[in-house]
């Protein structure tokens, strides 16, 4: 299994609440800035997966709360592709404070594949390959653990 991809962000204001905690919800969101950057570095976007006519829709996700970002961390977003399967793909997710390595969350998304009607189909082929390659692949550049 290729080695996470690593993702960086700082904590804004605008994400967190009256206590300057982060808001639970925003973790799920940074899943999604990690799960895109993997693509992404990997060599392919999201967009360029919709434009050929397939999506990826979350269809289960699983969140473990360990600590809590407060505004102006730097979260660090390791994020691996663990299962690509005919018409779905798992990714999970580790959430760490950068400076401490402290986690914060972990966390699993299920996405399936889904044509532009919404309807569950098989991964083309080419993306098929593409995923398997990537959860497999070589650590990624400037972006690994």
């Amino acid at each position: 299994m290729r080695a996470p991809h690593v993702t960086e962000l700082r904590v804004r204001y605008a994400e967190t609440d009256r206590m300057g905690v982060v808001y639970h919800a925003n973790y799920l969101a940074w899943c999604e800035v990690g799960r895109t950057e993997y693509i992404r570095a990997a060599g392919m976007t999201y967009r360029a997966m919709e434009e050929g006519g397939v999506g990826l829709a979350v269809s289960e996700v699983a969140m473990r709360f360990h600590g809590a970002a407060r505004y102006d961390d730097r979260v660090r977003i390791e994020t691996r592709l663990t299962e690509v399967r005919s018409r779905a793909v798992t990714f999970e997710y580790q959430l760490l404070l950068a400076e401490s390595a402290a986690r914060l969350v972990s966390a699993t998304t299920r996405l399936v594949s889904v044509d532009r009607a919404g309807r569950t189909v098989a991964l083309p082929p080419e993306v098929r390959t593409f995923l398997d390659e990537a959860a497999a692949g070589p650590p990624f550049r400037g972006g690994a653990a």
